[in-house]
């Protein structure tokens, strides 16, 4: 039987609190990981010191890393799933990219 908190050794888990993991090595895509006993199969790569979610979250939930929320998702996002800047949004600073429609600070 697997125990419900075993997780990949490549994964760490920051603050027992977290709903984020770090990649603590690159990750490739279709390799599967375990997350809290669960395999779980990475749809996209995940590079070094990157974020996967540790479980399934829903638009608009806080993402939290160090226990503190660092920001909130911008869509669906299922357990496994890389988390960065395309379904991630800061909470605390405003986020500026090249995208149409955004612009940088003036």
């Amino acid at each position: 039987m697997t125990s419900t908190n075993e997780t990949d050794p490549r994964l760490i888990l920051l603050s027992s609190e977290d709903n984020c993991l770090i990649a603590g090595a690159g990750l490739a895509t279709g390799e599967t990981v375990l997350i809290d006993g669960e395999g779980v199969v990475l749809a996209q790569a995940v590079e070094l010191a990157h974020k996967i979610a540790r479980r399934a979250l829903v638009v608009d939930q806080k993402v939290l890393r160090y226990g503190a929320v660092i920001g909130h998702v911008t869509h669906d996002v299922a357990k496994g799933e890389y988390l960065h800047t395309h379904n991630l949004a800061s909470d605390y600073l405003p986020t500026y990219t090249h995208d149409v429609g955004n612009t940088f600070v003036r």
